[in-house]
């Protein structure tokens, strides 16, 4: 199904390229950059490879992209119609079947403060959509009781598997879990990470009692939900933004429960930035997930009650 998903959008000569990667690596594929002029890199299973007409090899040895590469690309990915795309490529990226989502990045056209519109696109991300199904199964235990689900936040740094923790989490609570639930679950999707929709359907699981608003701020989308979809849980990633407490209080004032994601390396980075500092301070939340890459993505370095920062699981 992924190598489907990747030539269908590859031009000629990639596409031939990427039908001589073998399976195995099409399992541990992570991204892939294109860059005009440069060579095109992989990174399968947190290494750096290049390809070419004879399939995967050393860097030095891959093809070099030139400006028709990307042109087709761009091509194959907006069915040959780029105006279709547009409101995608003002926000810098574009969702595809399976999930995958593709960053762009050229030349921005600019009018009046507002971004219009991106032109002479010369670089291009395909970060490879993988859930992890059961991932969040060693923390679901501390994240339910009979009474509630506890207002949870996941900490972690750049590709530590944060939004993969997070979904498994979602699709465990829309499903129910070990006699817990199930719940109706909301999810802001602002960037297209958690669900993955294309064309407006989730591409990942995040179970049959999920209500999901793709590509949609997390400050309206909170309040959007709370008024249309009376969700039990809302699931949003990467707080810390000016407004996102005020957002979370009144999510909490309403009775249901928030599981979120943040960027930092421990509680104590958190403590450093202003916004965050507040979020910890005014004791939101109830379980604090630490996660690192120590182990692959998702592993957890502890599961802390929320307030007090005891630790009521180790790494």
């Amino acid at each position: 199904m992924l190598k489907e998903e990747i030539i269908s959008i590859m031009p000629s000569p990639l596409r031939e390229m990427f039908l001589r990667l073998e399976e195995e690596d099409y399992k541990w594929l992570q991204e892939i950059r294109l860059r005009v002029g440069q060579p095109v890199l992989l990174r399968v299973n947190n290494q750096e490879l290049g390809i070419n007409l004879q399939g995967k090899c050393e860097v030095k040895y891959s093809y070099q992209v030139i400006g028709q590469d990307i042109e087709g690309l761009l091509k194959y990915l907006s069915g040959f119609s780029l105006y279709a795309l547009e409101d995608e490529i003002r926000q810098g990226y574009v969702t595809i079947r399976g999930g995958h989502r593709i960053g762009l990045s050229g030349k921005m056209v600019v009018e009046n403060m507002q971004i219009k519109t991106m032109k002479y696109i010369n670089s291009i991300n395909i970060r490879i959509a993988h859930q992890i199904i059961g991932c969040s199964k060693r923390v679901m235990p501390y994240l339910v009781s009979r009474e509630k689900v506890y207002h949870t936040l996941i900490v972690s740094p750049p590709k530590c598997g944060k939004t993969t923790l997070l979904r498994d989490i979602v699709r465990y609570l829309s499903e129910g879990y070990s006699g817990y639930g199930p719940y109706r679950v909301g999810v802001v999707d602002e960037r297209s990470e958690i669900a993955g929709c294309y064309q407006g359907i989730p591409q990942n699981d995040v179970g049959m009692r999920t209500d999901v608003l793709d590509g949609c701020p997390k400050i309206e989308g909170m309040k959007m939900l709370l008024r249309a979809m009376s969700p039990e849980v809302i699931a949003v990633d990467e707080i810390g933004k000016e407004g996102d407490l005020l957002a979370l209080q009144e999510v909490l004032s309403a009775g249901v429960s928030i599981i979120s994601t943040v960027h930092g390396k421990n509680i104590e980075d958190c403590k450093h930035r202003p916004l965050l500092k507040e979020l910890l301070g005014e004791g939101l939340f109830e379980r604090i997930i630490l996660l690192s890459n120590r182990q692959g993505p998702c592993t957890i370095e502890g599961i802390l009650e929320g307030r007090t920062y005891t630790h009521l699981s180790g790494g």
